[in-house]
Parts: structure tokens; sequence; C-alpha cells
């Protein structure tokens, strides 16, 4: 997640409570430019599609845009976007059960061009992984993505979800048993 720091928190903070339409407009740009893509990738793993992904994110970005003036800076600015992109993604999929594209087609190309063998062995992995995670319970799903994916630490997975830390780390552990559980039954996936 990116992360910005207290000083620039503190002063976009001020730009969106400020009375100049300008600063606020100002002040929820940066913040849009400093989180997009940590939101995308979030709402991505969560919704399982590239279409479902973007309408969490709109979503997400449109509650941030409407509410930060009134954040009340009882968590960090990041955390709380955080907390609104899970919110969404989670209405998003509500919405648009399963029958989903494969996760990989949201994910940037490499630019070194690997071997057709190596293509096909990482699709088919990617394949799986993602199948995998779509058994797993909206909980294991979101706190591993989190963790696993986006790279959050276990206090900020807690602040983020609004849990204890150590229910942070039993929900990996859970959540790793089980992935690992659907990976060991999982049929192989054609290329």
């Amino acid at each position: 997640m990116t992360e910005l720091s207290p000083y620039d928190e503190a002063a976009l903070l001020a730009q969106a409570r400020s009375s100049s339409a300008t600063e606020r407009e100002q002040a929820f740009n940066a913040l849009f430019t400093a989180t997009r893509r940590d939101v995308y990738a979030l709402c991505l793993h969560l919704c399982g599609n590239r279409s479902d992904a973007e309408d969490a994110v709109q979503e997400c970005f449109v509650g941030v845009h409407q509410a930060l003036p009134r954040f009340r800076g009882e968590s960090r600015l990041s955390t709380w976007v955080y907390r609104i992109a899970l919110r969404s993604a989670w209405q998003v999929r509500a919405r648009h059960p399963r029958g989903r594209e494969d996760l990989e087609q949201g994910l940037g190309k490499p630019s070194d061009a690997p071997a057709p063998d190596d293509v096909a062995s990482a699709r088919q992995q990617t394949r799986q992984i993602h199948a995998a995670m779509q058994k797993l319970s909206e909980e294991h799903r979101t706190v591993l993505s989190l963790f696993a994916i986006d790279g959050l630490g276990h206090k900020q997975v807690a602040d983020v979800l609004g849990i204890a830390e150590g229910t942070v780390w039993s929900r990996l552990h859970s959540a790793r048993k089980r992935l690992a559980a659907e990976l060991l039954q999982a049929p192989a996936v054609a290329c």
C-alpha cells in the first residue's frame, strides 16, 4: 500500500477541509493519485475481474470524494481509503456473483518476453490460484489479499479491517491452510 507520510496526510486533510473548492479538489486528486493503483489491485483480487474491480474503484473514490472533507482523522488516511475500497469491492461482488474472467487479464504484461512454456505454466498456476482464492470465504480472501498480495503488515491489515491484530494472525493461518487444501484438490487447468 502506498503510504502517505503523516505530513502529507495532514496537508491533504487541511486542503480537503478548506473553504476553497479548488483546494478541496486538489486534495482529492493527490489522494487519488497516491492510492489508486493499490485500491485497484485490492479490488481486482477481491472482485476477481477487471470490470467489477473498475466498478468498485469508481464507487470507492466517489465515496472518498464525498466524505473526505468530513474525515475525522481517527485512522491513517490510507487506511480509511482501504476500508472504503473493501466495502465497495464487497458490494460489487455481491451484485455480480461468480462467472468471472481470469484475474491475469487485469494484470500488466511483463516487458521481457518469457519462453512460451513458462508463460503457459504461469497462466495455469494463475488460474489454479485464482480458482482456489474464489472458493475461500470473503473473510479469508480479504485478509490474504491485504497481506500477501498488497503487502500490508499485520497491524495495517488489522487497522483496515477494524479487527484485533491477533485475529489477523488467526485468519491468515486459516486462510493459508484453506488455500493450500483447495490447491491440492484442484484439478489441473488446461492452458
